[in-house]
């Protein structure tokens, strides 16, 4: 009898324990979530969005430019700065900045937030253990696909407002839209859940752009600090900051820019595409390969400063 209530005293004590040990790690998986991550996400989103928001209109311009559909077609990049001023005037060149901000800030806060948030749990709580460059890659990935869930509705959005022409009637024209909310509302409508969906498949493949980036940015920190025989997560000066954001970036557009037109593509209400694939192959009919890597120069001209500007936003908000 005795022996049947230590049994049972025994195994009450270990399904405790066990159900202890489950919370316990639960928990700590929420403690690895730093909220400074996410403020310096948005902080450093919204305001290089708001500095350069202009390149990036001209950047989805370009993009959908495929010489077929009746939208304004530009030469260069200062034919398309003049020609938007003339015909919109200085408010043209910042359509869709409402829902770019909004995106832009929520995309960097929420990726940050989830990648430095997995980051931390893969190294078990202890920063000072380096991940290499297949966890890092990993990481970027999650957060990616984390945040593109989230926020792929605002860059619907931010596309349709930015290919809004100045020349369209606004009394006939029933896919005008008068802002964020009313694009958001005006899409739901007629197209669904789907419709604010349109460019999440080739923004999947964005998200190697992402991975590549940050892999190729913490890698390069952490080789230039083991060359200065220093720990692998020292802090660096600006200038350092600065490079490496640069570097990574362009590094990551080269490899992955054919996407971000595809996506631009595919959200563009002035264009039907069947799919992704049906996108890819009249592109690549009609233009070539040269097609897939329209709006590249104001992408680059954009970014880099962008990247610039919100890695080291990032950087020194979190800096402790």
């Amino acid at each position: 009898m005795f022996s049947g209530n230590t049994s049972n005293n025994t195994e009450a004590t270990m399904k405790n324990h066990t159900t202890k040990n489950n919370y316990n790690s639960n928990l700590s998986l929420f403690n690895h979530i730093k909220y400074e991550h996410l403020l310096a996400g948005i902080s450093g989103g919204a305001i290089s969005t708001l500095i350069l928001h202009p390149l990036d209109l001209m950047k989805i311009r370009f993009a959908v430019s495929d010489g077929r559909s009746a939208v304004p077609q530009y030469s260069s990049l200062t034919s398309a700065f003049y020609t938007i001023i003339k015909q919109e005037g200085v408010k043209g060149l910042y359509r869709g900045v409402a829902p770019n901000v909004w995106g832009s800030g929520s995309a960097w806060g929420c990726y940050f937030l989830f990648y430095n948030s997995i980051k931390t749990w893969i190294q078990a709580g202890d920063s000072e253990k380096p991940l290499g460059a297949t966890l890092h890659m990993l990481a970027a990935a999650e957060a990616g696909v984390l945040t593109l869930l989230i926020t792929n509705p605002i860059w619907v959005v931010k596309t349709r407002l930015c290919l809004q022409y100045g020349s369209e009637n606004k009394a006939v024209n029933s896919n005008y839209y008068k802002g964020m909310t009313d694009a958001l509302v005006k899409i739901y409508r007629s197209e669904g859940v789907r419709g604010l969906y349109r460019g999440f498949i080739p923004g999947m493949f964005g998200v190697s752009h992402g991975a590549l980036q940050f892999m190729t940015y913490e890698e390069m920190k952490t080789f230039y600090n083991q060359y200065r025989s220093l720990p692998f997560d020292s802090k660096l000066t600006t200038t350092e900051y600065l490079c490496f954001a640069a570097i990574s970036k362009l590094l990551a557009a080269a490899a992955t820019y054919p996407y971000q037109v595809i996506r631009a593509r595919l959200q563009d209400q002035h264009n039907s595409y069947k799919g992704t694939w049906d996108c890819i192959v009249k592109t690549f009919k009609f233009e070539g390969m040269r097609g897939f890597y329209k709006g590249c120069a104001p992408y680059l001209l954009h970014v880099t400063p962008n990247i610039c500007l919100v890695m080291l936003i990032y950087e020194k908000f979190t800096n402790k």
